[in-house]
């Protein structure tokens, strides 16, 4: 082996250099830039997406019908303890839930979320059935559907205590609900459905229509509006009604009993997510007892009897429930035309 001395290996450097110089002289200036325009290119283009990649990597999407009242502060925990920046779309107080999840739909062969955070669990249920969501989610707290009632207007004594009661004439043009065809009020008429006949159930739903109830956009309006005193009574969460009362709305509320509902939230990993990985992180961060509790104090829901990590699977129709969920799946579309025609403005 020829070891060169320092000198040499200079020399040598040297006439490399003088040489592609040589080159470009003898063919031109040219030369240069053929080697150097493809360069250039290159770094054009991966520089940005090197960037964007990293960038991604930081980041994670969330679909969310929670309040953003009480989801914005747990996100911005979430980001100050992990860095990773948490890129949030709420719903509207209209179309409560029902958006997101047509957007997830529309999404399904191109996603562009990478979590679903639900306040109800029937609409969870329907995205994992159609292959949207994993067939396991994680399920924690829960709020409950209730009445509100007026206490200036109507003593608690003589508040109904169930939803049949609600369409005696004596509540003609004092009863308030949102639409039943989104969020938890929807969820709510179809599991009465399902524990009723179906010929008790249509008959309430007509009277109910006929009694001219007010119907509102979203749960916390139907309590500010019996808050005012423009309505004497309606069906709500029980999460709205603890709002309603932080504001001093005089207001109580009154436990449903066997026509009740408990309505846990639920999280769930989009099918082919664009962050899997930051996805599964935020996912047990909020299912971690820390976020349960955090949510608990803000009355966002109540944690007795949470589920915490466990996963429910999609196609137990006795995991923590006693709705037949495969059924209300099945007749949703049916039970909602029906609702359409009587409710929608």
């Amino acid at each position: 082996m020829v070891v060169l001395s320092q000198e040499e290996r200079v020399s040598s450097q040297h006439e490399k250099r003088d040489h592609w110089f040589r080159d470009i002289v003898a063919y031109g200036p040219w030369t240069g830039l053929i080697i150097l325009i493809p360069i250039a290119i290159i770094a054009w283009i991966t520089l940005p997406l090197l960037s964007k990649l990293k960038s991604a990597a930081n980041e994670v999407i969330i679909y969310t019908s929670q309040d953003q009242e009480y989801a914005e502060p747990i996100f911005n925990e979430f980001t100050k303890q992990t860095g990773i920046k948490v890129r949030a779309v709420y719903d509207n107080e209209a179309a409560k839930t029902v958006g997101l999840v047509n957007r997830l739909i529309a999404e399904k062969n191109n996603p562009q979320c990478d979590v679903f955070w639900n306040n109800e669990e029937f609409r969870t249920r329907q995205l994992a059935r159609e292959g949207i969501i994993s067939n396991k989610w994680i399920s924690f707290g829960s709020r409950t559907r209730c009445i509100v009632v007026n206490t200036n207007l109507l003593p608690l004594a003589k508040a109904p205590h169930d939803c049949l009661s609600l369409v005696d004439e004596k509540y003609s043009r004092k009863v308030a609900l949102a639409y039943p065809l989104f969020g938890t009020t929807s969820t709510h008429f179809l599991a009465l459905q399902q524990r009723w006949t179906d010929v008790i159930w249509k008959s309430w739903c007509q009277r109910l229509a006929a009694n001219k109830p007010f119907v509102v956009d979203g749960n916390s309006v139907v309590v500010k509006m019996v808050g005012r005193g423009e309505a004497c009574l309606g069906l709500t969460d029980s999460d709205d009604i603890r709002a309603g009362q932080r504001e001093g709305l005089p207001i109580a509320n009154v436990d449903l009993a066997q026509d009740g509902l408990s309505i846990p939230n639920t999280v769930a990993i989009v099918r082919l997510s664009p962050h899997p990985a930051a996805a599964e992180i935020l996912l047990q961060y909020l299912g971690s007892t820390p976020v349960h509790a955090a949510l608990e104090q803000a009355g966002a829901l109540t944690c007795q009897g949470t589920v915490g990590d466990a996963f429910l699977d999609e196609t137990n129709p006795d995991s923590g429930t006693v709705e037949d969920w495969n059924r209300m799946l099945a007749n949703q579309n049916t039970n909602l035309e029906f609702l359409k025609g009587l409710f929608l403005r």
